[in-house]
Formats: structure tokens, C-alpha cells, sequence
């Protein structure tokens, strides 16, 4: 699966922007009433769309941006792409209780669906987890594979910010000689990385 970050390996410029517009189905009544609707997998409704500026470029890295561009429009492949500062690793404490793990971290920042890496610091078994429920803004839970009861102990959680991503379009401009300030769009899409 083609890479963004480590193959074209070039930073976008801060100001980038964040567009989330989840996917409803909303049907309205003469009432007011209203009852909105998701259709699919809850977890792919929530797509985010990325405007990115690459300012101030050598000619040599916009020829290497946009040839990686133009082989994802040829190739119709989706790549993977971690945007700036959407990552975290955090630390906290969890308890466990049957299959239902209880983890505590101020201001945790995960939603329900998200895949995190855990590493707990003894008792549940170390791996990648989703998020079943956030219960409030310091706690959240997920499933373990086998039932037990652990009293708290220390965890460390990484979500890691990588997602799947198309390129819709990009433009370049070449202010000055050798110089180049590319703009693109990247919007998330849902499909395995193979």
C-alpha cells in the first residue's frame, strides 16, 4: 500500500484544513420532527476531507509530490496518509471486569470506533482494540478476548492518526525559479491497507 508520509516524505504547511461532514439520511416531518439515518458501517460514515498547502518547495520535491499523485490517479489506488497532529499516546489506568475493560485517561480524545494500541502494563493481553463505548470525557471501554478481573493498573494507549486517503485534486504554481507551492485535497476513504 502506497505511503504519503515516508515515500513523498514533505510536511504540509501549518493552516492546513479539516472538513467533517458525517453521511445522514435525514427525513423531515411537517411536525418538525426529524430522524436521521445511517446507512453502512456506523464507523465509516464520518469521512474527513484535508486541504494542504506545500509552500516554498524545491521543483525537485513538487516533481516528487506530484508524481506520486499521478500515480494514484493512475493506478486508482488509495494511500495511506497520517495527517499532522492527529496521532496521540497517552497514559492512564484501567480496571477489568468479565470481557468489559475500563480504561481512565483525562481527557482521553477517542471516539467509539476508533482502533487504538494498547499496552497494558500487566494482566490484559497487549494488542490493537476498538473503542465500544466513551463514557465520559476522562473514560472510555473495550472487549478483551478472554473474561478476568484486574483491579487498576497502568496502560498506555496510541491512536495512531493514519487513515486511507485519495488525492481529488491538486494545483501547482512556480512563483520564483526552482520554487514551487503545491495545494491538494485529500479525502478519507474506507477500504483494507493490502
Amino acid at each position: 500500500m502506497p505511503n504519503f508520509n515516508t515515500e513523498v516524505n514533505l510536511s504540509p504547511d501549518f493552516g492546513v484544513s479539516k472538513t467533517t461532514k458525517p453521511i445522514k439520511r435525514v427525513i423531515r416531518y411537517a411536525d418538525g420532527y426529524e430522524h436521521r439515518l445511517v446507512f453502512g458501517l456506523a464507523a465509516h460514515q464520518n469521512p474527513k476531507v484535508y486541504s494542504l498547502q506545500f509552500e516554498n518547495i524545491t521543483e525537485t520535491e513538487s516533481d516528487v509530490l506530484e508524481g506520486f499523485l499521478n500515480s494514484r490517479a493512475a493506478d486508482s489506488a488509495s494511500f495511506t496518509f497520517t495527517p499532522p497532529n492527529e496521532g496521540f499516546t497517552k497514559t492512564g489506568t484501567y480496571v477489568q471486569s468479565g470481557t468489559t475493560i475500563t480504561i481512565t485517561i483525562t481527557s482521553h480524545g477517542v471516539a467509539v470506533g476508533d482502533k487504538l494500541t494498547i499496552d497494558f502494563n500487566s494482566g490484559a493481553t497487549d494488542g490493537s482494540y476498538a473503542v465500544v463505548s466513551s463514557v465520559d470525557a476522562n473514560t472510555f471501554t473495550v472487549t478483551a478476548a478472554s473474561s478476568a478481573t484486574i483491579t487498576e493498573t497502568a496502560v498506555s494507549i496510541t491512536l495512531s492518526g493514519a487513515g486511507q486517503y485519495v488525492c481529488d485534486n491538486w494545483n501547482k504554481r512556480i512563483p520564483f525559479p526552482n520554487r514551487a507551492t503545491i495545494n491538494a485535497t485529500f479525502r478519507q476513504v474506507f477500504e483494507p491497507a493490502t
